[in-house]
């Protein structure tokens, strides 16, 4: 897959993406209403810098809350942002709340 973070539309292009992941997936849970969303937008460029930098050892996916229902239930996802790492589709790690980029390297370092 290309490296960048896919945005999938709906459940089944979320699990389109887990299912193609070669290694760790990082799914980054968003929301649109108010109190989220500017959490999320800064949160947007902190996980797109990472994709970037880490390039091949994972795959950056970021999920919309009400888009995505079925991977917010399935990972216990209650807010947003949340990052969740998923291996074979199972949640190895997960963090609720705004990190910066050191924060957020430090959260992948400690799981990958």
């Amino acid at each position: 897959m290309a490296h960048g973070v896919h945005r999938p539309q709906e459940d089944a292009e979320f699990d389109f993406v887990l299912s193609m992941a070669r290694g760790p997936v990082l799914a980054y849970f968003c929301g649109t209403w108010p109190k989220a969303l500017e959490s999320c937008r800064v949160m947007d460029t902190v996980v797109g810098e990472l994709a970037r930098e880490y390039g091949t050892r994972l795959t950056a996916v970021r999920a919309d809350m009400t888009r995505c229902p079925g991977p917010t239930k399935r990972y216990g996802v209650t807010g947003a942002p949340t990052v969740v790492l998923i291996e074979e589709g199972e949640a190895v790690a997960s963090q609720a709340g705004p990190m910066d980029v050191e924060e957020f390297r430090a959260f992948l370092d400690a799981h990958l």
